[in-house]
Protein backbone atom coordinates (compact mmCIF):
# COMPACT_ATOMS: atom_id res chain seq x y z
CA UNK A 1 0.00 0.00 0.00
CA UNK A 2 1.33 3.46 -0.93
CA UNK A 3 0.44 6.09 1.61
CA UNK A 4 0.68 9.84 1.12
CA UNK A 5 3.55 11.24 3.16
CA UNK A 6 4.25 14.58 4.83
CA UNK A 7 6.40 15.53 1.83
CA UNK A 8 3.23 15.58 -0.27
CA UNK A 9 1.91 18.49 1.80
CA UNK A 10 4.54 20.90 0.48
CA UNK A 11 5.87 23.89 2.43
CA UNK A 12 4.38 23.83 5.94
CA UNK A 13 5.77 27.08 7.30
CA UNK A 14 2.98 29.11 8.85
CA UNK A 15 0.33 26.48 8.12
CA UNK A 16 -1.86 24.97 10.81
CA UNK A 17 -1.32 21.20 10.76
CA UNK A 18 -3.72 18.98 12.69
CA UNK A 19 -1.99 15.83 13.95
CA UNK A 20 -4.05 12.85 15.12
CA UNK A 21 -1.79 11.21 17.67
CA UNK A 22 -2.41 8.21 19.90
CA UNK A 23 -1.87 9.49 23.43
CA UNK A 24 -4.16 6.99 25.14
CA UNK A 25 -1.81 6.24 28.01
CA UNK A 26 -2.51 4.49 31.33
CA UNK A 27 -3.01 6.87 34.25
CA UNK A 28 -2.88 6.43 38.00
CA UNK A 29 -4.82 9.52 38.97
CA UNK A 30 -2.86 12.30 37.27
CA UNK A 31 0.31 10.20 36.93
CA UNK A 32 1.16 8.53 33.61
CA UNK A 33 2.38 5.01 34.33
CA UNK A 34 3.64 4.28 30.78
CA UNK A 35 4.47 7.17 28.44
CA UNK A 36 5.52 4.97 25.51
CA UNK A 37 2.83 6.31 23.20
CA UNK A 38 3.70 9.91 24.02
CA UNK A 39 7.34 9.25 23.20
CA UNK A 40 6.36 7.54 19.96
CA UNK A 41 4.48 10.67 18.86
CA UNK A 42 7.48 12.98 19.27
CA UNK A 43 9.33 12.55 15.95
CA UNK A 44 6.40 13.60 13.77
CA UNK A 45 5.47 16.53 16.01
CA UNK A 46 9.09 17.69 16.09
CA UNK A 47 9.42 17.36 12.33
CA UNK A 48 6.32 19.48 11.70
CA UNK A 49 7.29 22.05 14.29
CA UNK A 50 10.80 22.24 12.87
CA UNK A 51 9.31 22.95 9.45
CA UNK A 52 7.56 26.00 10.89
CA UNK A 53 4.06 24.53 11.09
CA UNK A 54 1.62 25.46 13.80
CA UNK A 55 1.10 21.98 15.18
CA UNK A 56 -2.33 21.17 16.63
CA UNK A 57 -2.39 17.78 18.37
CA UNK A 58 -5.62 15.81 18.62
CA UNK A 59 -6.02 12.62 20.65
CA UNK A 60 -8.33 10.65 22.91
CA UNK A 61 -7.93 9.19 26.38
CA UNK A 62 -10.07 6.38 27.73
CA UNK A 63 -13.72 5.84 26.86
CA UNK A 64 -15.75 8.91 27.81
CA UNK A 65 -19.36 8.87 26.61
CA UNK A 66 -19.29 11.87 24.28
CA UNK A 67 -19.13 14.46 27.06
CA UNK A 68 -16.36 15.88 29.27
CA UNK A 69 -15.20 13.76 32.21
CA UNK A 70 -12.39 15.17 34.37
CA UNK A 71 -10.66 11.79 34.80
CA UNK A 72 -10.22 11.56 31.02
CA UNK A 73 -8.78 15.02 30.49
CA UNK A 74 -5.68 15.10 28.29
CA UNK A 75 -4.10 17.86 30.36
CA UNK A 76 -1.65 15.52 32.21
CA UNK A 77 -0.63 14.08 28.84
CA UNK A 78 -0.10 17.56 27.38
CA UNK A 79 2.15 18.37 30.33
CA UNK A 80 4.20 15.23 29.71
CA UNK A 81 4.38 16.04 25.99
CA UNK A 82 5.78 19.47 26.88
CA UNK A 83 8.39 17.87 29.17
CA UNK A 84 9.51 15.48 26.47
CA UNK A 85 9.62 18.20 23.80
CA UNK A 86 11.49 20.50 26.18
CA UNK A 87 9.20 23.41 25.32
CA UNK A 88 5.73 24.72 26.18
CA UNK A 89 2.63 23.07 24.78
CA UNK A 90 -0.49 25.23 24.89
CA UNK A 91 -3.43 23.17 26.17
CA UNK A 92 -6.93 24.04 25.01
CA UNK A 93 -9.63 23.19 27.53
CA UNK A 94 -12.03 22.13 24.79
CA UNK A 95 -11.77 20.48 21.37
CA UNK A 96 -13.63 22.66 18.88
CA UNK A 97 -14.94 25.42 21.15
CA UNK A 98 -13.69 28.96 21.90
CA UNK A 99 -10.69 27.77 23.93
CA UNK A 100 -9.41 25.68 21.05
CA UNK A 101 -10.01 28.46 18.53
CA UNK A 102 -8.15 30.95 20.73
CA UNK A 103 -5.19 28.62 21.38
CA UNK A 104 -4.76 27.92 17.67
CA UNK A 105 -5.14 31.60 16.75
CA UNK A 106 -2.39 32.54 19.21
CA UNK A 107 0.04 29.90 17.94
CA UNK A 108 3.19 31.12 16.23
CA UNK A 109 5.16 29.23 13.62
CA UNK A 110 6.64 26.11 15.22
CA UNK A 111 4.34 26.20 18.27
CA UNK A 112 2.52 23.12 19.54
CA UNK A 113 -1.09 23.18 20.75
CA UNK A 114 -2.89 20.20 22.31
CA UNK A 115 -6.67 20.01 22.15
CA UNK A 116 -8.82 18.42 24.85
CA UNK A 117 -9.98 14.80 24.44
CA UNK A 118 -11.73 14.40 21.08
CA UNK A 119 -14.05 11.82 22.64
CA UNK A 120 -15.59 14.54 24.83
CA UNK A 121 -17.61 15.18 21.66
CA UNK A 122 -20.29 12.69 20.60
CA UNK A 123 -19.47 13.29 16.95
CA UNK A 124 -16.06 11.62 17.28
CA UNK A 125 -17.38 8.07 17.60
CA UNK A 126 -20.90 8.51 16.23
CA UNK A 127 -22.32 5.69 14.12
CA UNK A 128 -24.08 8.29 11.94
CA UNK A 129 -21.87 9.42 9.07
CA UNK A 130 -23.55 12.84 9.10
CA UNK A 131 -22.92 13.45 12.81
CA UNK A 132 -19.32 12.29 12.50
CA UNK A 133 -18.69 14.40 9.42
CA UNK A 134 -20.14 17.49 11.09
CA UNK A 135 -17.68 17.14 13.95
CA UNK A 136 -14.85 16.48 11.50
CA UNK A 137 -15.73 19.75 9.75
CA UNK A 138 -15.40 21.61 13.06
CA UNK A 139 -11.97 20.06 13.58
CA UNK A 140 -10.94 20.83 10.02
CA UNK A 141 -11.74 24.51 10.57
CA UNK A 142 -8.79 24.61 12.96
CA UNK A 143 -6.25 23.42 10.38
CA UNK A 144 -4.90 23.73 6.86
CA UNK A 145 -3.61 20.15 6.60
CA UNK A 146 -3.96 16.84 8.42
CA UNK A 147 -1.33 14.31 9.47
CA UNK A 148 -2.46 10.93 10.74
CA UNK A 149 0.07 9.57 13.21
CA UNK A 150 -2.04 7.62 15.70
CA UNK A 151 -1.54 4.07 14.51
CA UNK A 152 -3.47 2.66 17.46
CA UNK A 153 -6.73 4.20 16.22
CA UNK A 154 -6.46 3.52 12.48
CA UNK A 155 -8.90 0.62 12.77
CA UNK A 156 -11.59 3.07 13.92
CA UNK A 157 -13.84 4.88 11.47
CA UNK A 158 -13.93 8.02 13.60
CA UNK A 159 -14.09 11.73 12.87
CA UNK A 160 -10.51 12.64 13.83
CA UNK A 161 -9.12 9.55 12.11
CA UNK A 162 -11.15 8.94 8.97
CA UNK A 163 -13.58 11.75 8.12
CA UNK A 164 -11.16 14.63 8.57
CA UNK A 165 -8.74 13.06 6.09
CA UNK A 166 -11.35 13.67 3.41
CA UNK A 167 -11.70 17.37 4.27
CA UNK A 168 -8.06 18.54 4.35
CA UNK A 169 -4.86 17.70 2.47
CA UNK A 170 -3.88 14.55 4.37
CA UNK A 171 -0.77 12.44 4.91
CA UNK A 172 0.58 9.67 7.08
CA UNK A 173 3.03 10.61 9.79
CA UNK A 174 6.33 8.89 10.43
CA UNK A 175 4.97 6.59 13.13
CA UNK A 176 2.16 5.29 10.92
CA UNK A 177 4.57 4.71 8.04
CA UNK A 178 6.98 2.81 10.31
CA UNK A 179 4.17 0.69 11.76
CA UNK A 180 2.73 -0.23 8.37
CA UNK A 181 6.17 -1.05 6.96
CA UNK A 182 7.13 -3.27 9.89
CA UNK A 183 3.84 -5.14 10.09
CA UNK A 184 3.69 -5.57 6.31
CA UNK A 185 7.16 -7.08 6.41
CA UNK A 186 5.95 -9.59 8.98
CA UNK A 187 2.63 -10.34 7.30
CA UNK A 188 2.98 -10.12 3.53
CA UNK A 189 6.27 -11.86 2.76
CA UNK A 190 7.86 -13.07 6.00
CA UNK A 191 11.23 -14.76 6.12
CA UNK A 192 10.77 -18.32 7.36
CA UNK A 193 10.39 -20.00 9.74
CA UNK A 194 7.59 -17.56 10.66
CA UNK A 195 6.54 -17.98 14.30
CA UNK A 196 3.66 -16.14 15.96
CA UNK A 197 3.25 -15.96 19.74
CA UNK A 198 -0.29 -15.26 20.91
CA UNK A 199 -1.37 -14.63 24.48
CA UNK A 200 -3.66 -12.36 26.41
CA UNK A 201 -6.82 -13.16 28.26
CA UNK A 202 -9.42 -14.14 25.68
CA UNK A 203 -9.22 -16.45 22.71
CA UNK A 204 -12.29 -14.69 21.26
CA UNK A 205 -10.17 -11.55 20.79
CA UNK A 206 -7.76 -13.50 18.59
CA UNK A 207 -10.06 -15.75 16.55
CA UNK A 208 -9.69 -13.70 13.36
CA UNK A 209 -5.92 -13.60 13.76
CA UNK A 210 -5.66 -17.33 14.31
CA UNK A 211 -7.87 -18.05 11.32
CA UNK A 212 -5.77 -15.86 9.03
CA UNK A 213 -2.41 -17.08 10.32
CA UNK A 214 -3.27 -20.73 9.77
CA UNK A 215 -2.55 -20.08 6.10
CA UNK A 216 0.60 -18.01 6.71
CA UNK A 217 2.55 -18.92 9.84
CA UNK A 218 4.71 -21.99 10.35
CA UNK A 219 3.95 -22.19 14.06
CA UNK A 220 1.63 -20.56 16.60
CA UNK A 221 2.79 -20.57 20.22
CA UNK A 222 -0.21 -20.13 22.52
CA UNK A 223 -0.05 -18.80 26.09
CA UNK A 224 -1.87 -16.41 28.39
CA UNK A 225 -5.45 -16.78 29.53
CA UNK A 226 -6.53 -17.93 26.08
CA UNK A 227 -4.55 -21.16 26.38
CA UNK A 228 -7.03 -22.70 28.80
CA UNK A 229 -9.74 -22.77 26.14
CA UNK A 230 -7.27 -24.63 23.91
CA UNK A 231 -6.49 -27.08 26.72
CA UNK A 232 -10.20 -27.59 27.38
CA UNK A 233 -10.72 -28.24 23.66
CA UNK A 234 -8.21 -31.09 23.98
CA UNK A 235 -10.14 -32.53 26.92
CA UNK A 236 -7.83 -31.29 29.67
CA UNK A 237 -9.12 -30.07 33.05
CA UNK A 238 -8.49 -26.35 33.62
CA UNK A 239 -9.70 -25.89 37.21
CA UNK A 240 -10.65 -22.27 37.89
CA UNK A 241 -8.57 -20.93 34.98
CA UNK A 242 -10.02 -18.40 32.60
CA UNK A 243 -12.18 -20.30 30.13
CA UNK A 244 -14.42 -19.29 27.23
CA UNK A 245 -16.61 -22.38 27.08
CA UNK A 246 -18.55 -21.01 24.12
CA UNK A 247 -15.35 -21.01 22.04
CA UNK A 248 -14.30 -24.61 22.66
CA UNK A 249 -15.87 -25.97 19.47
CA UNK A 250 -14.30 -23.14 17.43
CA UNK A 251 -10.89 -23.92 18.90
CA UNK A 252 -11.35 -27.63 18.12
CA UNK A 253 -11.95 -26.62 14.52
CA UNK A 254 -8.77 -24.55 14.46
CA UNK A 255 -6.72 -27.43 15.88
CA UNK A 256 -8.04 -29.73 13.17
CA UNK A 257 -7.46 -27.13 10.46
CA UNK A 258 -3.91 -26.51 11.67
CA UNK A 259 -3.16 -30.19 11.25
CA UNK A 260 -4.52 -30.10 7.72
CA UNK A 261 -2.56 -26.93 6.86
CA UNK A 262 0.69 -28.22 8.34
CA UNK A 263 0.82 -25.42 10.90
CA UNK A 264 2.18 -26.31 14.33
CA UNK A 265 -0.02 -25.02 17.18
CA UNK A 266 2.21 -25.28 20.24
CA UNK A 267 0.58 -25.33 23.69
CA UNK A 268 2.42 -25.23 27.02
CA UNK A 269 3.38 -28.56 28.53
CA UNK A 270 3.37 -27.14 32.06
CA UNK A 271 1.48 -24.36 33.82
CA UNK A 272 2.09 -22.27 36.94
CA UNK A 273 -1.14 -22.55 38.94
CA UNK A 274 -2.30 -20.42 41.87
CA UNK A 275 -4.97 -20.80 44.52
CA UNK A 276 -6.27 -17.29 43.85
CA UNK A 277 -5.74 -14.29 41.57
CA UNK A 278 -3.26 -12.41 43.73
CA UNK A 279 0.39 -11.38 43.57
CA UNK A 280 1.05 -13.30 46.80
CA UNK A 281 -1.00 -16.39 45.92
CA UNK A 282 0.28 -19.85 46.71
CA UNK A 283 1.53 -21.33 43.44
CA UNK A 284 3.35 -24.29 41.92
CA UNK A 285 4.11 -25.88 38.55
CA UNK A 286 1.91 -28.67 37.17
CA UNK A 287 1.65 -30.56 33.89
CA UNK A 288 -0.63 -28.67 31.52
CA UNK A 289 -3.13 -31.54 31.44
CA UNK A 290 -3.28 -31.87 35.23
CA UNK A 291 -4.53 -28.50 36.52
CA UNK A 292 -6.27 -29.37 39.79
CA UNK A 293 -9.78 -28.36 40.80
CA UNK A 294 -9.89 -25.07 42.64
CA UNK A 295 -6.62 -23.79 41.13
CA UNK A 296 -6.10 -21.41 38.23
CA UNK A 297 -3.33 -21.13 35.66
CA UNK A 298 -1.59 -17.74 35.75
CA UNK A 299 1.55 -18.37 33.66
CA UNK A 300 3.23 -20.91 31.40
CA UNK A 301 5.65 -23.13 33.28
CA UNK A 302 9.46 -23.43 33.21
CA UNK A 303 9.60 -26.28 30.67
CA UNK A 304 7.21 -24.45 28.34
CA UNK A 305 9.35 -21.33 28.58
CA UNK A 306 12.38 -23.32 27.43
CA UNK A 307 10.41 -24.88 24.57
CA UNK A 308 8.95 -21.56 23.41
CA UNK A 309 12.35 -19.86 23.63
CA UNK A 310 14.03 -22.62 21.58
CA UNK A 311 11.43 -22.27 18.83
CA UNK A 312 11.85 -18.50 18.77
CA UNK A 313 15.63 -18.76 18.56
CA UNK A 314 15.22 -20.85 15.39
CA UNK A 315 12.74 -18.41 13.77
CA UNK A 316 13.45 -15.89 11.02
CA UNK A 317 10.32 -13.80 11.61
CA UNK A 318 8.48 -13.43 14.94
CA UNK A 319 5.26 -11.62 15.78
CA UNK A 320 4.21 -11.48 19.44
CA UNK A 321 0.81 -10.29 20.62
CA UNK A 322 -0.29 -10.89 24.18
CA UNK A 323 1.50 -11.80 27.44
CA UNK A 324 2.03 -15.39 28.53
CA UNK A 325 0.69 -14.82 32.02
CA UNK A 326 -0.23 -12.21 34.61
CA UNK A 327 3.04 -10.34 34.15
CA UNK A 328 1.89 -7.52 36.45
CA UNK A 329 2.47 -9.96 39.35
CA UNK A 330 6.24 -10.68 39.49
CA UNK A 331 5.87 -14.38 40.35
CA UNK A 332 3.74 -14.88 37.23
CA UNK A 333 5.90 -12.82 34.85
CA UNK A 334 8.41 -15.55 34.00
CA UNK A 335 6.72 -16.78 30.84
CA UNK A 336 6.30 -13.33 29.37
CA UNK A 337 9.89 -12.44 30.23
CA UNK A 338 11.20 -15.67 28.66
CA UNK A 339 9.38 -15.05 25.38
CA UNK A 340 10.51 -11.44 25.21
CA UNK A 341 14.13 -12.30 26.04
CA UNK A 342 14.18 -15.05 23.41
CA UNK A 343 13.01 -12.51 20.83
CA UNK A 344 15.83 -10.19 21.88
CA UNK A 345 18.36 -13.02 21.67
CA UNK A 346 17.08 -14.22 18.30
CA UNK A 347 18.43 -12.96 14.99
CA UNK A 348 14.86 -12.93 13.62
CA UNK A 349 12.99 -9.83 12.50
CA UNK A 350 10.64 -9.38 15.45
CA UNK A 351 7.48 -7.38 15.99
CA UNK A 352 5.86 -6.76 19.35
CA UNK A 353 2.18 -6.28 18.59
CA UNK A 354 1.31 -3.41 20.87
CA UNK A 355 -1.05 -3.25 23.85
CA UNK A 356 -0.12 -5.37 26.85
CA UNK A 357 2.90 -6.90 25.10
CA UNK A 358 4.51 -3.50 24.59
CA UNK A 359 3.66 -2.51 28.16
CA UNK A 360 5.23 -5.73 29.43
CA UNK A 361 8.50 -4.98 27.65
CA UNK A 362 8.72 -1.65 29.47
CA UNK A 363 7.41 -2.84 32.84
CA UNK A 364 9.85 -5.77 32.88
CA UNK A 365 12.72 -3.41 32.06
CA UNK A 366 13.72 -5.14 28.84
CA UNK A 367 15.85 -3.53 26.14
CA UNK A 368 13.42 -2.10 23.60
CA UNK A 369 16.19 -1.80 21.01
CA UNK A 370 16.43 -5.60 20.95
CA UNK A 371 13.19 -5.88 18.97
CA UNK A 372 12.74 -5.13 15.29
CA UNK A 373 9.61 -3.10 15.99
CA UNK A 374 7.36 -2.40 18.98
CA UNK A 375 3.89 -1.44 17.81
CA UNK A 376 1.88 1.26 19.55
CA UNK A 377 -1.45 -0.22 18.50
CA UNK A 378 -2.84 -3.43 19.90
CA UNK A 379 -6.21 -3.46 18.14
CA UNK A 380 -4.86 -1.99 14.90
CA UNK A 381 -1.98 -4.47 14.68
CA UNK A 382 -4.37 -7.34 15.43
CA UNK A 383 -6.68 -6.31 12.59
CA UNK A 384 -3.74 -6.11 10.19
CA UNK A 385 -2.73 -9.60 11.31
CA UNK A 386 -6.30 -10.66 10.54
CA UNK A 387 -5.84 -9.37 6.99
CA UNK A 388 -8.35 -6.54 7.38
CA UNK A 389 -8.18 -3.18 5.63
CA UNK A 390 -8.01 -0.40 8.24
CA UNK A 391 -10.24 2.62 7.49
CA UNK A 392 -7.61 5.06 8.71
CA UNK A 393 -5.05 3.60 6.30
CA UNK A 394 -7.35 3.26 3.31
CA UNK A 395 -8.21 6.96 3.47
CA UNK A 396 -4.50 7.89 3.27
CA UNK A 397 -3.65 5.85 0.20
CA UNK A 398 -2.37 7.90 -2.70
Amino acid sequence: MALKTIDSLGDLKGRRVLVRADLNVPLDGQRITDDGRVRASLPTIERLSGAGAKVVVMAHLGRPKGAPEAKYSLQPVALRLAELLGRPVAFAGDTVGPLAAEAVARAQDGDVVALENVRFNEGETAKSDAVRQAFAAQLAALGDAFVSDGFGVLHRKQASVYDIAQLLPAAAGGLVLAEVEALSKAIDNPARPYVVVLGGSKVSDKLGVIGNLLTKADALLIGGGMVYTFLAAKGCPVGESLLEADQIDTVKGYLERAGAEGVDIVLPTDIVVADKFDRDAAHYDVAADQIPDGWMGLDIGPESRKDFAARLLDAATIVWNGPMGVFEFPVFAGGTRAVAQAMIDSTAFSVVGGGDSAAAVRILGLDESGFGHISTGGGASLELLEGKVLPGIAVLEG
